[in-house]
This record gives C-alpha cells, structure tokens and sequence, in this order.
C-alpha cells in the first residue's frame, strides 16, 4: 500500500505502478480514499469485517421521562460476548422515521453520562440537547470509560480506538434499526475523544451523513510540537509508539487525509481560537480537504467555527451545529 509523503496534497493518487498521478476525477479519488483507510488501519489494526446478522439483542436496564424526551439505560452486542452500555433518548411522539444522532463523549470518567446530561460539563450535554430538538440520541461509552471495562487488546484488537469504530459502527446499526430512525438520517457528534472518533467512524462507516468534531484533531506533527505520546497509549494507538516510534513523520496518515475522506458528506468542526488542538493546524486540515469537496461540488458542506475560548464547545456555536445538522438530515 503506497504511503504518501505529503499528506496536505490530497489531489494526487499513487497508480498501480506507485507514480503518482494527479485526482482528476470522482473515481481517481475513490482510489486515494482507499489508501487512506488502509493506512489508518496500519496504524489502528485491520476493520474487521460487519457482520449484520449479529442480533443487537438490546437489554434496557432502566428509563427515565424528562422534558419533551424518554431516555433509556441500556447495554446493546457489539459482538459475540461484548456487550456496549448506552443512554438513548426518544423524543416526545417521535413515530415516523426521522433523523438520529451518535453522541461521542470526551475523556470523561463519567463517559456517556456527559452527553445524556447527567453530569460533566453542561455545554456537553448534546444528547440531551439534540433530543430535546426532536432528534433521537444515542451515547455509548467508549472502551475503559463509564461502565464500560473491557481489555480491547484481549479481544484482539490492535487499539482502542479500532475496538471504539467498531462499537460506535454497531450503535449506528442499533439507530438504524429503531422504527423512529430513518437510516438514511443518521449522523455523529463528539467533543475531544469524542470529536476525533466521530471522524475515525465517519471515515468507515458511510451511513454517517453529517459529522459534527467539536476539537479532538489536527495534523499529528502540530499535537504537543509533534509529541505523539498522548496518541500512543493503550487508550488510543499504541503502534504510533512501537512501529513509528512517535513520530509524526513516519505516520502513514494524518487528520488532513481523514477530513477529505468525508466528503462529500456534510461536517461541521468547533475548533475554538484557544483549544489545545492548535487551530492553526484545524485550518490546515480544512485547507487540504476542501479541493475534495470541489471536486463533489460540495464546498459547502464543509463549515467550521470558531469561538474565542479553550477546550470547550459553547452553547451558541452548538446551535450552528444543530441547524447545519437538521439541514444535512433534512
């Protein structure tokens, strides 16, 4: 699998002799695109393939009614002995098939109590939030967060984060299967942890249509002046450290290369002026991602903000969020 030098240039695919040749065309980026997703995977471990017949076998443990929503305690088979707990949220007189959202939390003990509301920061709340605008929600926990104790490494997996897209894949296959959720309507928001995973399974999964990454990401070699320890551990991607020693120069991806696999699918980034991911490096990977979205026609599907705060994601660039949402899943 070629490994691109330049990953800021994403107009440029390797043939199958390995020149490079430049994306010209919808179907020459198709091929860049797969190179992508077979590069993350050097990294985080192969995607194993779906298995769609494995019942969800949803087990609810517990509800609560709120204002203007149900919300649901449950765990749900991520695979053969695995079973993910989740919050979800029913809107008041949802019936017909309508939009849903994947809520990824942040590095948070507490895991996917923050989104539903039920402590954490109150500018994360947005399962809740979401809810209470008439969409259903749905908030895992991701491995080692909530009451979510698993060893992703006993299992199998390379990473974490592999072990996260696969659960996060299967939570979407639970929104999809629930008579009020219209499959073609689905989407993702994360903040931090949260953020960087919802682009991870976005990237995979085509079924997300519109990706909300609130901070979380920019390219490896802006993260602490290119100090990828904190990608390393065993709560991400340990091969960063034991195959490509930390650096980010040796990476065979980069986040610029993850953004334009979304497009031509609609994306809304939150990269505040003082977040700890710099924003200068969120700006780049936009750069580089929007000759993508040209090429689908589709500039405009591609929006960020970008508040005067650090780490955070305030209420009124959640409402630009929300509506870029309920117009992408309109």
């Amino acid at each position: 699998m070629p490994i691109y030098e330049d990953r800021t240039n994403l107009m440029v695919y390797a043939d199958a002799a390995g020149a490079l040749q430049p994306v010209r065309s919808i179907e020459e980026w198709r091929v860049r695109r797969a190179h992508i997703l077979a590069n993350m995977q050097l990294v985080m471990g192969e995607h194993p393939e779906r298995d769609a017949a494995l019942p969800l076998e949803v087990e609810v443990l517990g509800e609560e009614r709120g204002d203007g929503w149900t919300r649901r305690t449950l765990t749900f088979v991520a695979e053969t002995g695995d079973r993910v707990p989740a919050q979800l949220f029913v809107p008041d007189g949802a019936q017909q098939a309508g939009p849903a959202m994947l809520c990824l939390h942040q590095t948070t003990a507490i895991g996917k109590d923050e989104p539903a509301g039920l402590g954490g920061k109150p500018n994360l709340h947005y399962a809740r939030e979401l809810a209470e605008r008439g969409f259903m929600t749905l908030a895992p926990d991701y491995p080692g967060y909530g009451d979510y104790h698993i060893d992703a490494y006993a299992m199998g997996y390379a990473s974490a984060t592999m072990k996260g897209i696969v659960n996060h894949e299967r939570a979407v296959d639970l929104l999809a299967s629930l008579r009020e959720v219209d499959p073609a309507r689905i989407g993702c928001i994360g903040h931090s942890l949260g953020g960087h995973n919802a682009l991870f399974l976005a990237a995979f999964d085509e079924r997300v249509r519109v990706t909300v990454p609130s901070c979380g990401f920019g390219p490896f070699f802006r993260y602490k002046g290119g100090d990828l320890t904190g990608w390393s551990h065993d709560g991400y991607m340990p091969r960063i450290a034991s195959e490509y020693g930390r650096d980010p120069a040796r990476m065979p991806f980069d986040f610029t290369e993850v953004l334009g696999a979304l497009a031509p699918r609609h994306v809304f980034i939150n990269a505040p002026v003082a977040d700890s991911f710099e924003l200068q490096g969120v700006l780049e990977c936009i750069e580089a991602a929007h000759p993508v979205y040209a090429l689908y026609d589709a500039a405009d599907r591609l929006a960020a903000a970008h508040p005067d705060c650090g780490h955070d994601f305030p209420l009124d660039v959640r409402e630009q969020a929300y509506a870029f949402v309920a117009e992408a899943l309109s």
